[in-house]
């Protein structure tokens, strides 16, 4: 690839650079004018104008910052313009209403996005908004008692695509997933296993499914006498054997689903260190511990929960409070800034809990922890549910929707939505070849502009060092140069707000825009042409199109191929 060159246009081409330069202009105008600049906001946003007659980018600098400095708005306004106006990169600046900035760049200020595209690559899109933060971002932790549902699928690929984002955004994210491998459901698959080992039916509130015989088969196979051991031995083998042979698929079809955890963290861990009964010491320090009925309670209603917690049994068992206490201590003290986890819609009742677990440890909730809250998701053929997995009963698995629909499909599908919100999955479209296929739509853009290089390699046409990027004038092309341009803030915007999705969108509108783009713009000479300088600056903006596309890809876990 030849080498990467350059672009410098004094106010930078994308709309956070773009702000970067408004907030300077308008804090240089309140300074001739002899005002306070502190009045401006520390962040200025830009936007693109609904209606483009408007400009290129649209601010509200002036209104926001007008009655602080003791100035209208419009004139506030007017001066900011004529500091703009002073660069070469800023076509126009104009006024606007009761003192709206529209704004235009030159041509060649503009075109410059696809030399800056180009010149970082991989790093297109990337901030900085997030660095110095230790985010530890829990999801999926399926209990190991069957394979991963459609619930926990959604999970793998939303928390996935979320870590790529919060590292994009300079985040230290370390992905965690916590198995659940102490307690009444782990006795119960036990439970179930031993009797598919002995030919019984599981019991009411036991586990059913193909899974739980091939298990009890494989450790019947492994140790032959299991079933004739006095039960409680022939339950801990088959607890431990069984969560064991669990806990291989469940990773195993991460894996083949790109899905990679930094760490998996065992719930028995924290009952081997003791680290509960240190986590209920650190609690009576608070004074938070009293006792009744014969169990040992936290008080945790004057911290939000809608009830005191049940810390140890009457029995002198543990309950799952007391394991999210010290599960919660025990990440603060691995040193992360922000705990993050991602749950489904039947654990509502389990945020108040948390951040009055964060409270009781002395914590701000609200800075150390959030809990995302998803909805569910339903696969539909013709229009009728979907009941596929024999396997594992009536549960759709995520070997299941991989098999229906592929990887990048599964996960494009289930990052493209708001986690707040239901998923009705057809099956039919997300198999289909076409553009109502989303992730189809996407990667035929990526294809079709790696098709257009090989067409330009064959030609003898290369991209070259330098375009001129004046040359973009085309009403596609500027449209094009727009949305490369607001890939950063999509980025940003995503990360910040928790929402995967918008990157979803975000490439499905730009591979809508490039296809116009070269629908109407000729890019390569006709046969045996050669290549003029309109020609090799669309063949710059085309290829910054194709990095864009697949910096996006990358950040929603699916492929970017290069023919389809």
């Amino acid at each position: 690839m030849p080498a990467r060159q350059r672009c410098h246009y004094p106010f930078g081409v994308t709309p956070g650079q773009l702000a970067i330069a408004v907030r300077a202009a308008a804090a240089a105008a309140l300074t001739d004018l002899g005002r306070d600049p502190s009045a401006l906001p520390d962040l200025v946003a830009v936007e693109r104008p609904r209606n483009p007659d408007h400009g290129d980018y649209a601010s509200t600098i002036a209104l926001q910052a007008a009655r602080q400095a003791g100035i209208s708005p419009r004139e506030l306004a007017a001066a900011i313009a004529a500091k703009l106006g002073e660069d070469p990169a800023i076509r126009s600046a104009e006024i606007a209403g009761p003192g709206f900035l529209n704004i235009r760049l030159s041509s060649a200020a503009a075109g410059a996005v696809a030399g800056l595209v180009i010149e970082q690559g991989d790093a297109y899109g990337h901030g900085s908004r997030l660095s110095g933060q230790r985010v530890n971002l829990e999801f999926v932790s399926a209990n190991p008692t069957g394979p991963i549902h459609i619930g926990g699928v959604r999970w793998a690929a939303v928390g996935d695509a979320l870590a790529r984002l919060l590292r994009a955004e300079g985040a230290d994210v370390t992905t965690e997933y916590y198995f659940n491998d102490a307690g009444a459901q782990i006795d119960r698959f036990a439970g179930s296993l031993l009797a598919a080992a002995c030919g019984d039916a599981p019991a009411s509130d036991g586990y059913a499914g193909e899974y739980v015989t091939e298990i009890a088969d494989m450790l019947v196979k492994q140790h032959p006498g299991l079933p004739g051991l006095p039960r409680q031995q022939a339950l801990e083998a088959f607890r431990s054997g069984g969560v064991a042979l669990m806990f291989e698929e469940i990773r195993a079809s991460l894996a083949g689903f790109g899905v990679h955890f930094d760490v998996y963290f065992n719930e028995t861990d924290l009952h081997d260190r003791g680290e509960l009964d240190a986590a209920l010491a650190r609690l009576r320090q608070t004074g938070r511990v009293y006792e009744a009925d014969g169990a040992t309670w936290i008080r945790t209603t004057d911290l939000g929960d809608d009830k005191d917690r049940v810390y140890v049994r009457g029995n002198g068992e543990f309950t799952y409070f007391a394991a999210d206490c010290a599960y919660y201590l025990d990440k603060r003290g691995r040193g992360f800034d922000k705990i993050v986890i991602i749950l489904g819609a039947d654990h509502h009742g389990y945020v108040g809990r948390m951040r009055a677990v964060a409270a009781c440890f002395g914590d701000d909730p609200s800075q150390t922890l959030e809990i995302l809250i998803g909805q569910l998701v339903n696969l539909v053929r013709d229009g009728q549910p979907v009941r596929m997995s024999k396997r594992a009963g009536t549960v759709i698995t995520i070997d299941d929707i991989v098999d229906a629909i592929g990887v990048d499909a599964a996960r494009y599908a289930l990052a493209r939505y708001s986690l707040d919100s239901t998923i009705d999955l057809d099956l039919d479209i997300w198999t289909r070849r076409g553009n109502d296929n989303p992730v189809y739509y996407v990667q035929y853009a990526h294809a079709r502009i790696a098709s257009l290089m090989r067409n330009a390699a064959q030609a003898g046409i290369t991209r070259g060092y330098r375009y001129d990027p004046s040359l973009l004038t085309h009403d596609r092309e500027n449209d094009l140069l727009k949305a490369l341009a607001g890939f950063p803030d999509t980025v940003a915007t995503a990360a910040g707000l928790r929402q995967p999705h918008r990157v979803a969108r975000y490439l499905e509108d730009l591979a809508g825009t490039y296809h116009r783009f070269n629908d109407t713009c000729r890019i390569l000479p006709r046969h045996g042409g050669s290549l003029d300088e309109t020609g090799r600056a669309r063949l710059w903006l085309a290829e910054a199109a194709r990095i864009v596309l697949a910096n996006g890809m990358f950040l929603l876990g699916v492929s970017a191929p290069d023919h389809l």
